[in-house]
């Protein structure tokens, strides 16, 4: 069974959004690379609707920036999960509008590489209540953003309740820390 493995940059105050305002200068060759081996290793991309909003309107010119990487990340198969989007235009994208996690396990089931998600939202915290989140990788950027034009954090005032354990953790050049959580077997 593919795992779903979610990659996300935060800041030390929580902060997940607009991670292109505060991340850059923290992104160098050792992130690039750990970026590179996760896309690699990842034969589906799972976004939630901003997430891939985002992405569909910027990667799709990059690859002469980024090279492989963003052949990669424009020719992967990509699930959108969205109520309201009505069409995707973006390269190899399917939306999954209704019984997201009926879906997201069907996804889960097919043979493959793991499923790469960008970005924690609502979408994450659907996948961690369902107990579809297998891994988060939680990219620790060593700034505080405030609540900046987005506001988004990690956790906002909706209360839900999960346990990962501590798999791994990597410190990167720039001081960005990588924490790699599992996610841990239900209370019996």
């Amino acid at each position: 069974m593919r795992k779903i493995i979610n990659s996300t940059y935060v800041t030390l105050d929580g902060v997940v959004g607009d991670p292109q305002e505060w991340s850059l200068p923290y992104f160098g060759e050792d992130a690039q690379k750990y970026a590179y081996d996760l896309l690699f290793s990842s034969g589906a991309l799972l976004l939630g609707r901003r997430t891939y909003e985002g992405f569909a309107s910027t990667w799709p010119h990059m690859e002469e920036q980024t090279g492989e990487y963003g052949v990669r990340m424009n020719t992967l198969p990509k699930y959108a999960v969205s109520t309201t989007l009505e069409k995707a235009d973006w390269n190899n994208t399917s939306i999954i509008s209704s019984d997201v996690t009926a879906e997201v396990a069907r996804l889960k089931e097919q043979p493959g590489q793991d499923i790469l998600q960008y970005g924690f939202g609502e979408l994450s915290r659907t996948l961690v209540e369902a107990g579809l989140l297998d891994e988060l990788r939680l990219w620790v950027h060593p700034v505080f953003a405030g609540l900046g034009k987005g506001g988004d954090r990690l956790i906002g005032a909706e209360s839900f309740n999960a346990t990962f354990e501590l798999a791994d953790t990597l410190v990167l050049g720039t001081g960005v820390v990588v924490h790699t959580y599992r996610k841990t077997a239900p209370a019996a």
